[in-house]
């Protein structure tokens, strides 16, 4: 697996984002490659070679982020479009939310047999089964 070569100023601004975990979060994720020139999906490979997890995934896929119940609206939508086995992928699901908000698609993710595939910042492609839903 290549390497994400990062000079002084852009390692720095990775790590003046991290919480207080030392973790970086998902929305984070997006402004810091923005912030260090890369593009969001190399984030995942950025990350792991600073020893860095991201962490408190928008759509519930991953972190200890807190989710309302689901929107079953929203989700009679997104069902709509989905094939049999239920997928969306990342850059879909934050389509939606355009229209809704980021927390209403997280929570209806979450909360539903919804899955959701190809992280736009490269932490997973797909997941073996869902989120507990704790």
């Amino acid at each position: 697996m290549p390497k994400m070569k990062l000079d002084s100023i852009q390692t720095n601004l990775v790590m003046n984002n991290l919480d207080e975990e030392g973790k970086l979060t998902c929305l984070k994720a997006f402004k810091v490659a923005r912030l260090i020139g890369k593009k969001p999906s190399e984030m995942a490979l950025v990350t792991k070679d600073l020893n860095i997890k991201i962490t408190n995934c928008e759509l519930g896929v991953f972190g200890k982020l807190k989710f309302n119940d689901a929107d079953f609206t929203l989700y009679k939508n997104m069902s709509n479009k989905l094939d049999i086995n239920k997928k969306i992928e990342c850059k879909s699901a934050w389509n939606y939310a355009q229209k809704s908000t980021l927390r209403n698609v997280g929570s209806t993710t979450k909360n539903t047999d919804i899955e959701v595939t190809y992280c736009q910042l490269g932490c997973f492609r797909e997941r073996k089964g869902h989120a507990s839903k704790s």
